[in-house]
């Protein structure tokens, strides 16, 4: 690989990475300096923290650390970037992915390593996937802050090595993503206390979450566990600081522990594609500045609990969907304080009973998922005041009666409108709440499939429709083809070499 340089002079050597900035600046402070770092001899040796703007290495008479340039060469050609060996300072000839701050005697020492390309714009070094391999020589990094590898290793698969639990006490993002680790996660991890995202998101590690990523990594912000191969239980985790949870697409079974609910500062957690078990905690209302929780693709069992039903109220997205709560109602009064609710997916999760008139309630609501239930009753009339519904689904179930949604409100989800195999829904062609039989019909093929004109009581009538659908040949009208299926619309239009003719039959 050629090397390559930042562009201009020599800019910032502190200056954010991509990665730095994707992983760092939504859970760290954007304000306050870092930690004192310690020398090799064991003496304090506080690194300079300030913005480098304008710095040159050449002009202060700085250097980078003799040692640390060596592990820097050792780590380059572990990952097929031997070119770098040849650069007589790494520090002052840096290369996007490498970052250094001097300490009070000019020296450099190197605080970042990024290898991996994200995009065309994060031009970090690549790696050869079928001879990279991390380093031991990492651990001789002492005030290493951040490293990143992305997609690094995917043609020679390797353990995580167990010596990552020795590298500084100043790593603060450890990031090995889409890599194609293999086997367990080592539990000398637990050592790295100062660690604040840890992120193993898409490798190939098994095994149970070890227990000591709960004891160990107490200033933890961000932990992404997801898309493994992990397994046994849900471990109590640290909750004093975690803002971010990701251990989706797994393989962790039992119950969710009530202790979660003690992360009192958790924003995401996303504990879907499991195989989780039992009852939702109750706990879970405690955390108070949740924004969105994903338990779908579980084994949950109902019912839903009061107190999730009724907050956070910080929750802005809740997913339940394909879990079994058979016989699972939704509370009369359920989620009518998610103010700031704007995902609701309820979708496969065996509920019974009637559509609470409450979900009318909730202001902030886009999408709202209910398909694939036992639901019964009526549409509620309250969901007309959902101005902001760009998607609703309420196909499958057993609903009954007039669909109760205006013209605008139709027109405003098109396809995302979902109303198809219910018990007995039907239109009204007349009043606010229907459609009138010249509207155009593609835009109601996707969800009046099979749905009649209610008769002047509100119930299906027995008139059906037919609409057939015509492709011209480009010589001419000849129809070369058509399809028919029971629709209540009427009229016709012409779309291109297509022409959809709709014809209704009264009774």
């Amino acid at each position: 690989m050629r090397r390559r340089r930042s562009s201009g002079d020599h800019p910032p050597l502190t200056s954010s990475t991509a990665a730095a900035a994707l992983f760092l600046s939504l859970f760290l402070p954007t304000a306050g300096a870092f930690t004192v770092t310690v020398s090799d001899s064991g003496a304090p040796s506080a690194l300079v923290d300030a913005p480098q703007t304008g710095f040159s290495m050449k002009r202060d008479g700085g250097r980078t650390d003799p040692k640390e340039q060596k592990a820097v060469y050792e780590i380059m050609k572990a990952t097929g970037n031997e070119w770098a060996t040849t650069i007589p300072d790494v520090c002052k000839e840096r290369w996007h992915g490498i970052e250094c701050m001097p300490d009070k005697d000019q020296t450099y020492h190197v605080v970042s390593l990024s290898f991996g390309a994200l995009s065309d714009d994060t031009a970090f070094p690549t790696c050869d996937p079928d001879r990279s391999f991390l380093s031991p020589a990492l651990a001789a990094l002492p005030h290493i802050r951040a490293l990143f590898f992305y997609r690094c290793f995917a043609g020679n698969p390797q353990p995580l090595p167990p010596f990552l639990g020795r590298l500084a006490p100043t790593l603060q993002s450890l990031v090995l993503r889409d890599n194609a680790h293999v086997g367990p996660i080592p539990p000398e991890l637990g050592n790295l206390t100062r660690l604040r995202v840890l992120d193993l998101h898409a490798n190939r590690l098994d095994s149970a979450i070890p227990a000591s990523l709960a004891s160990g990594l107490s200033s933890l912000r961000s932990l992404d566990l997801s898309a493994n191969r992990l397994s046994g239980p849900l471990p109590d985790l640290p909750t004093d600081s975690l803002n971010v949870l990701d251990l989706s697409n797994n393989l962790l079974a039992g119950p969710i522990p009530p202790s979660i609910g003690s992360a009192r500062s958790l924003i995401k957690m996303d504990l879907s594609r499991n195989r989780l078990t039992g009852p939702i905690p109750d706990t879970l209302s405690g955390i108070t500045s949740l924004a969105l929780l994903d338990l779908s693709y579980n084994r949950l069992s109902g019912p839903l609990p009061d107190t999730l039903t009724t907050g956070p109220v910080s929750l802005r997205t809740l997913i339940l969907k394909s879990n079994p709560m058979a016989g699972t109602q939704i509370p009369p009064q359920g989620f009518s304080r998610l103010k700031n609710l704007t995902v609701l997916v309820l979708s496969d999760a065996g509920l019974t009973g009637s559509i609470p008139d409450s979900l009318g309630r909730l202001p902030a609501l886009r999408v709202l998922h209910l398909d694939r239930n036992r639901l019964n009753g009526t549409i509620p009339g309250s969901l007309r005041r959902l101005r902001d519904l760009k998607e609703l689904r309420l196909n499958d179930n057993r609903l009954v009666g007039p669909i109760p949604f205006d013209r605008e409100m139709v027109w405003r989800m098109g396809r995302k409108l979902r109303l198809a195999n219910n018990s007995a829904l039907c239109c009204r062609p007349d009043d606010e709440g229907g459609r009138d039989r010249d509207a155009d019909p593609e835009e109601t093929a996707s969800f009046l499939l099979g749905i009649g004109y209610c008769d002047p009581e509100g119930v299906p009538g027995s008139g059906t429709a037919t609409a057939t659908e015509h492709f011209l040949s480009s010589d001419g009208p000849s129809p070369s083809e058509e399809s028919t299926s029971s629709l209540p619309v009427s009229g016709g239009r012409r779309i291109g070499r297509r022409v959809l003719v709709w014809n209704w039959d009264d009774p």
